[in-house]
């Protein structure tokens, strides 16, 4: 993978004093030019929790500036203002590369994923719309010094989810609250847009942390946690699945390569995923300005056509008699 206009990937928080039983992490976000506005939310709790950890953890970013998806409303300065402050918000502080060609979110992560595997002990696929509670990297240090087992997953507790199949990643404050469709207002609601403060709330009346192993797999991809080992056996994001779905399909890839590795669950650490924030998708030419982010994006045929077809791909991996669907099949029927 490239680094578009010919940035230099850098290396700072990486921090070099890791005592020799401290786990190594590598945390990775992909970062689309209209997510300008929400960004830094990210960012800064994920540096505060850097800062509580005593150990190495190596930052990646990769900023994409294509526009053969969503094209910008904005002139020829003002995208480059926008440019310069999302570069302004990641700072030299991170692994950081910039894209001109199309890159997905199941392109990144399937790279992240082959990048690090040899060099950390455990992944962690971040996301733009993620607020990364202090306590994650304190905690999953804790976790895999803890298991004896070198192959797993993990997640932390999530918002009251829309059915009961997600009851067991909810966090222990959210799991009885009512599930109230197009609920905004509710801080339990997977629809509202928390803020840094009220995660911490909840997050520090933790003291012991309470961990256990999910029956079933069951993940989203913000903030799923990877170990190496995993990757390393062969399981990653297939090809085919060159959109979206790509957290069902690396699951789907785990079971058929691997089994059934553990999933662990730290219940009562909260992981935020504002997938509505109200600034998570600014300055699109053509896109409906009103409504949810899934509104929003289903606004443009290709993205209802690409949605449609990485998802049949998803569910065909191990099809014999299936042919995937690409970005020119996409193309071919918009």
């Amino acid at each position: 993978m490239g680094n578009g206009i010919g940035y230099k990937p850098r290396i700072y928080w990486y921090k070099t004093n890791n005592l020799m039983n401290k786990t190594k992490f590598a945390i990775g976000c992909l970062v689309q030019w209209y997510e300008v506005e929400i960004i830094n939310e990210y960012l800064d709790t994920l540096k505060e929790s850097i800062q509580e950890y005593d150990g190495d953890v190596v930052i990646d970013v990769t900023l994409v500036l294509n526009q053969d998806l969503e094209k910008t409303s904005l002139g020829e300065s003002e995208f480059e203002e926008v440019k310069e402050r999302i570069r302004h918000s990641i700072g030299d502080s991170v692994i950081y590369r910039e894209l001109h060609e199309l890159h997905t979110i199941a392109d990144y992560r399937r790279d992240f994923n082959e990048r690090y595997c040899d060099d950390v002990d455990v992944l962690i696929w971040g996301e733009s719309d993620m607020l990364v509670p202090r306590q994650m990297f304190n905690s999953l240090d804790t976790l895999h010094q803890n298991i004896d087992t070198p192959k797993y997953v993990a997640t932390f507790g999530i918002s009251k989810m829309w059915d009961d199949s997600w009851k067991v990643l909810e966090h222990p404050d959210f799991t009885d609250k009512p599930f109230i469709e197009n609920d905004y207002d509710n801080w339990w609601s997977v629809k509202y847009t928390m803020t840094k403060d009220e995660m911490n709330v909840i997050n520090d009346k933790t003291d012991e942390l309470q961990v256990i192993v999910s029956p079933t797999h069951k993940f989203n991809g913000c903030g799923l946690v990877i170990s190496s080992e995993i990757i390393k056996s062969g399981v990653n994001i297939p090809r085919s699945v060159f959109f979206v779905h790509e957290d069902t399909a690396f699951m789907l890839m785990m079971q058929k390569v691997l089994g059934s590795v553990p999933q662990y669950i730290i219940k009562n650490i909260l992981t935020v995923h504002n997938r509505n924030h109200p600034k998570k998708r600014m300055y699109i030419s053509g896109e409906r300005t009103d409504g949810s982010m899934n509104q929003k994006r289903r606004s443009n045929q290709w993205y209802v056509n690409a949605n449609k077809m990485s998802e049949q791909n998803c569910y065909n991996l191990f099809n014999p008699s299936y042919k995937s669907f690409t970005w020119k099949d996409v193309w071919d029927t918009v």
